[in-house]
């Protein structure tokens, strides 16, 4: 192990207390997936009520029935009308465990969290991030049933294409997921990576060296917003059924720039609404966000004075290698999914790419941020010296 390896795992005391963070991080995952999968499936609308603390299901055929009787009153019915009650027990069983997979993830947080408080293995000045995350996920809980309301109104009714939630709240739901993923992963790294303070003590960087690794975070924290972006991009696409049109590569159809991309009025709906536009945009963000992480990578590793400098170290190098390969892997897996038509193994592992992209940037970002400790530790001390040689003239 390298010293600066021993310096962020050994002597930490909240260790245990990091697993538990990047554990709940998973779980949140798994929710994205099932969550993907349900959407998949169409099976979204099949719950048309929601309590915090949900309920049993369904458990004899009678209660089958009568939950069936009550998906037909909802306007989703009235165009799958040939559905039978094994087909609807299929779509409510991935709906009813997407929802229980949620409350889970609370119990997983809530439960470890009230024990590391109780056993004092919360690191100090923690305790708000922990409130915030809590936050963040009961949040999620309220935003996915505002999603599903709005596929269930009568206002739909007389809709001619498919019942399904509006794209915008499938955004906004799927963008609180990866949010708050995030900040767990983040504060994983953070709780893990203690303490931060020996290793900015003892590190000793050149102005040079701080200047490339301020450039490289800055690119870092670029290429995560961006593909923040991409998965709010896809969100759309996948909520107008997008996926299914212009399945062809480069270009769509064959046009660069499809001739119906500003059909819709007013403008702004085409940005939502408008199968052509929001894959569009889809495309060149996904092609954007991947040649500019493929670009960071491949200047990261090669870049003599990246590669001859201490900013380099061995997270930071691991960083720009997952980055690089997952972006890559995932621009592959876009395009392929799109030429075959969506289906639905080939969607949902192109979904779990995203997130394998975003933890790259998050990593990335997080083993670089260490070295902006240094330089604040760095300018600390050139400030001290400065005042304590201005006291000692004016003496």
């Amino acid at each position: 192990m390298t010293k600066v390896g021993q310096l962020f795992r050994s002597g930490n005391p909240y260790g245990a207390t990091g697993v538990w963070i990047f554990g709940t991080a998973g779980l949140v995952v798994g929710m994205i997936h099932v969550g993907g999968i349900t959407r998949l499936t169409n099976s979204g609308l099949s719950m048309t009520s929601w309590t915090p603390l949900g309920s049993l299901p369904p458990t004899n055929r009678v209660e089958w029935q009568a939950e069936f009787d009550r998906y037909k009153s909802f306007p989703e019915w009235q165009q799958r009308k040939s559905m039978t009650l094994s087909e609807f027990q299929f779509i409510y069983a991935w709906e009813y465990g997407h929802r229980m997979l949620g409350r889970f993830v609370g119990l997983a947080f809530c439960v470890p969290w009230i024990y590391f408080s109780f056993r004092r293995k919360i690191p100090p000045g923690y305790q708000g991030r922990m409130v915030g995350l809590l936050a963040m996920g009961g949040t999620q809980g309220l935003v996915g049933w505002w999603m599903v309301k709005s596929g269930l109104g009568d206002d739909r009714r007389d809709d001619k294409r498919q019942i399904r939630v509006k794209p915008l709240r499938l955004t906004a739901h799927l963008g609180m997921a990866m949010a708050t993923y995030g900040a767990l992963v983040w504060t994983g790294l953070d709780i893990m990576s203690l303490p931060k303070e020996a290793f900015a003590k003892q590190a000793n960087i050149g102005k040079e060296a701080l200047q490339t690794a301020s450039r490289l975070r800055g690119a870092s924290i670029a290429v995560s917003a961006l593909t923040f972006l991409t998965v709010l991009s896809g969100a759309l696409v996948a909520g107008n059924d997008a996926g299914r049109a212009y399945n062809t590569w480069p270009k769509m159809g064959d046009q660069w720039i499809p001739s119906d991309i500003f059909e819709l009025k007013p403008w702004n709906r085409n940005l939502l609404e408008n199968t052509a536009t929001v894959q569009f945009n889809h495309r060149m963000l996904g092609m954007t966000t991947a040649l500019s992480a493929i670009s960071l990578a491949a200047v990261g590793l090669t870049r003599p004075t990246m590669v001859s400098s201490v900013v380099a170290t061995p997270q930071v190098r691991k960083g720009l290698h997952a980055l690089g390969l997952s972006a890559t892997a995932q621009f592959a897996l876009g395009v392929t999914t799109l030429l075959h038509y969506v289906p639905m193994s080939l969607a949902a592992v192109h979904q779990l790419g995203s997130v394998a992209v975003f933890t790259s940037c998050i990593y990335l970002t997080h083993a670089l941020r260490h070295r902006s400790i240094v330089a604040a530790t760095q300018t600390s001390i050139a400030k001290a010296a400065r005042s304590t040689l201005a006291g000692a003239s004016q003496r």
